[in-house]
Formats: structure tokens, sequence, C-alpha cells
């Protein structure tokens, strides 16, 4: 793995330690929701910054995560059905993850929640948004799922192997050896493919979109930020035009030499947007 690699990354029992101890202590929740268990790191003081992962999963506590904590409470969920959290096996679609997502803030007690969702957590946190917005401040959606885009296709996961399709993610494919090395660690092949059994089960009919998610969008109220990358291979960024002009109090920027997997190919540049879109 890369020197400058952060976190950890834990896999059902056993832990890859990536390399680099964070300068910012994290600790390890399970938080029952609907005979669930839902395991969460969180670390940092302050606001609460919620951050659902991408259909890839998580791998752990990472460069984003550790500049929002320096002034946020950061927290960090493993989605129902991925990494160390339970499965619900009733779950059919994102909007199910959604509200489990929703007791949890619930169970958590938080409060003026700025939620970020990253590509496939995107689609679950707009589905949240659009059942129960209560306990939201702010919505910061990151070349985020769910929307069909009216110009090209979105890039199917299931058809492609692992770490093609990561690949596809950064806006330079050198980055991701740079990040992953020339042989990526068995551990994460095991997080991607069990991932993808969850985001299957989800998000297979239609793929990595609803059909009811755009017409329910107009009542968001919360204020949103959307954010793309100018180079996204993954998702059209007809998708985030579509989610800025939806939701009545949305804006839409868009990062520069950054892919879709953004928090990986700029996390300074979209740690900035979050953290000024959660103290306005």
């Amino acid at each position: 793995m890369p020197e400058d690699a952060v976190g950890i990354v834990r896999w059902k029992g056993g832990e890859l330690t990536v390399t680099t101890a964070t300068a910012i202590a994290t600790q390890r929740r399970v938080i029952p929701v609907a005979d669930l268990d839902l395991h969460l790191r969180e670390g940092g003081d302050g606001a609460p910054v919620v951050i659902l992962h991408r259909s890839i999963g998580t791998l752990g506590w990472d460069a984003l995560e550790e500049k929002l904590a320096a002034q946020f409470r950061v927290i960090t969920p493993d989605l129902p059905g991925f990494g160390e959290s339970e499965r619900p096996d009733w779950a059919r679609e994102p909007r199910d993850i959604a509200l489990l997502v929703s007791r949890m803030l619930e169970r958590l007690d938080l409060t003026d929640v700025t939620l970020v969702g990253l590509g496939f957590g995107g689609f679950v946190a707009a589905e949240l948004a659009t059942a129960n917005e209560e306990r939201l401040k702010s919505l910061v959606l990151v070349g985020a799922a769910g929307l069909k885009p009216r110009e090209g296709e979105i890039v199917d996961q299931m058809l492609i192997e692992h770490a093609a399709y990561v690949r596809q993610g950064f806006s330079d494919e050198a980055r991701f050896e740079a990040r992953f090395g020339s042989e990526l660690h068995p551990d994460i092949k095991d997080i991607w493919e069990f991932s993808r059994i969850m985001t299957a089960r989800v998000s297979w009919s239609p793929y990595m979109f609803s059909r009811r998610l755009p017409h329910l969008l107009c009542e968001v109220k919360t204020p949103t930020l959307v954010v793309w990358g100018d180079d996204d291979r993954i998702i059209p960024k007809d998708s985030g035009l579509q989610y800025a002009e939806r939701i009545p109090n949305a804006r839409l920027e868009v990062v520069p030499n950054a892919g879709h997997l953004v928090e990986w190919d700029a996390p300074e540049e979209l740690a900035q947007l979050i953290a000024a879109q959660a103290t306005v």
C-alpha cells in the first residue's frame, strides 16, 4: 500500500493496517437498528458530519475523514449489508437502506447533520432526504447515483472486474496504482466482492437509479451541494445537473482534475467544499 494512505481497513474480524496512524483519535461503535447491528467509526469534535460510503464499501478512516475531523465530529457507518454491519435480507432498494440510516441518526440523537453521500451513498442520502430531513442541516452529494442520465449511461460495475471499475473512477489511472500498488491486497478484493453482493441486491434493476426519486426531490428543503469530478467516467455529469435542477436549494460544484472518486482524487478540495457547506 502507498505510504501516504491513512487509516485501518477492518474486515470481518481481521485488520489490515494501511500504514500511517491517524492524528485524530477514532473509535468503533455498534448501533442496533431494526434487529441489525450497524457498525460505525467516529472521530473529531463539533457539528456532526455523517459520510455514507460508495458501492465498493469503505477502506476505513481516510484522508477526507481526517481533514474533516479537525473541525467536525465525523461519523462513517458501514451501511447495512456492507463491511461489518449486518445484512438486511429483506432490503431490495436504496430507499430501504436510507430508512435504516435515518433510524441510526435517531439512535445517535444527532441533529443539524451534514449528510455526505459518495456515489451509491449519495443515492442513499438523497432517498433519506426525501423521506425524512428532520435531522439534516445540509446535504452533500458527491458523484451521486440515483438519477438516470439524459445522455450516456452509468457504468455497470457488475459487468467488469473490481479493479477495472475502481481504476475507471480515477481521473488518471496512475493514481490507482499510486494508491493500491500494482498488486491488490487480497483483503481489499474481499471487501469489494462482499460490497458488490449487497449493491446488486438493492440497485440491480434498474441499475443505480430510481424512477421515483426524481419526482420527490422537489420536496427537499435541505440546502444541498452537488459535487462532481470534471472527468467522471462512471456517472455522467448530467445526473449531477439533474440533482441541482430538481432540488430547490441546490448548487453544483465541479472539481477539476478529479474523476468519480473525488474523495481520493482531490480530498483537500472536497473537504473544503463540505466544510463550507456545513458551516453556512
